[in-house]
């Protein structure tokens, strides 16, 4: 079979390191074939490096390119639905970057147009291919921790400068970005957190904003969750703080898992905590368990890793990694640690009131000081280091 002719949007940082890495043969089973980006500037600096490859101003112009087979789209966060919609409206298999949107509302019309095309939809959740979170919804699916108790992620280490936020003029605003950490750097571990543990029942956000920068979205955020069973959680982010703490710990009746310093550690109980607690003759007492460590020896696949799951789950019916429609699950519980900030903090039951977040995020959006520049990004040639794990 011929390889996939795979065209890109948006060939900024992420899409320009997609592109490079096709354009070198690094995913087998695909071919670079388009590129599309606004910037002209970055079309002609891709073009002195890959001539053959098609270029297109106009996204619409691309999607009518007859002999594509798929898109990546990597363009600023409102635009990903739009886009997605439309590609697949053009009979294309589409691999979005995270997030899939900026609100609920936006991706349930998305998931909607993927199923009925049935076309091939996947997300770049690149960090779902690290081995030791692999290894903790391995233990957790397997019911060897027993019923979930509590999960606790602080992920601190995005740290960033006033000069990051500086360096584009779509970032940190509602109209440009749609929202601050937990539209950026955070959708990766909510999308962990709820790949590993499910979905919460409720969600309570603490949604600091401009704490540690100037900008007009959040940098700082503690989010509490409670699940249908009664366990509880909670995810501290932050991109102000350095050095940063990267930890996620699971406890549940059984004992627990913590990942730290790309390690995860088990503490095994050989017995039920609720059993033991209410049959024992001892006021003061230890439950035996047996403690086991696994240590990633081997580097994430990341990107590269999704990016040979699409060509695959195309050409071969590969099961993905990370379905399209799962986008929304992330989305769902940072759209609803919005709502609970603009409401003064309210517990906010899932499924949300969609109808109230979207009017709360339209006036943001519309008194955002957003103005675009069309300010030009040089091209990525690897993938950068920040973009994987940070432990």
């Amino acid at each position: 079979m011929e390889n996939l002719k795979i065209g890109i949007i948006g060939i900024g940082n992420m899409g320009s390191a997609h592109a490079n890495c096709i354009a070198r043969g690094e995913i087998e089973g695909m071919k670079l074939w388009a590129v599309c980006d606004i910037d002209k500037t970055k079309i002609a600096e891709f073009k002195k490096i890959y001539p053959d490859v098609n270029s297109y101003s106009d996204f619409n112009q691309l999607l009518k390119d007859k002999n594509l087979d798929a898109v990546i789209i990597a363009v600023p966060h409102p635009l990903h639905s739009k886009m997605a919609i439309k590609a697949f409206e053009n009979g294309l298999n589409v691999l979005l970057e995270k997030p899939a949107d900026i609100s609920v509302s936006k991706v349930q019309l998305l998931n909607k147009a993927a199923k009925e095309t049935g076309k091939v939809f996947s997300m770049m959740f690149n960090q779902r291919t690290h081995p030791l979170f692999c290894k903790a919804r391995e233990i957790v699916n397997s019911g060897k921790l027993g019923e979930l108790k509590r999960v606790n992620w602080v992920v601190t280490n995005w740290y960033r400068t006033q000069h990051y936020y500086d360096s584009g003029d779509w970032r940190a605003t509602w109209a440009g970005e749609g929202g601050g950490v937990l539209l950026n750097q955070a959708p990766h571990n909510l999308d962990l957190l709820q790949w590993i543990c499910g979905m919460p029942e409720s969600v309570v956000g603490f949604c600091d904003v401009a704490r540690y920068h100037n900008i007009e979205v959040e940098d700082d955020v503690t989010i509490y969750l409670k699940y249908k069973n009664g366990a509880t959680g909670t995810f501290i982010t932050s991109t102000g703080e350095f050095p940063g703490t990267n930890r996620l710990e699971i406890i549940g009746e059984f004992g627990k898992i913590v990942l730290e310093n790309n390690l995860l550690k088990w503490w095994q109980l050989n017995e039920s905590e609720r059993d033991f607690c209410y049959k024992s003759n001892k006021s003061f007492a230890a439950i035996d368990y047996d403690y086991s460590e696994y240590k990633n020896e081997d580097s994430e696949s990341g990107h590269k890793g999704i990016l040979q799951n699409f060509a695959n789950a195309i050409l071969f019916g590969e099961e993905l990694i990370a379905r399209g429609e799962e986008g929304i699950n992330e989305l769902t519980i940072s759209n609803a640690a919005y709502l609970s900030e603009w409401l003064c903090n309210k517990e906010i039951k899932l499924p949300m009131d969609n109808k109230k977040f979207d009017k709360l995020l339209n006036a943001k959006i519309k008194s955002s000081a957003f103005e675009s520049k069309n300010d030009s990004v040089k091209l990525t040639e690897n993938y950068k280091e920040r973009w994987q794990v940070n432990w």
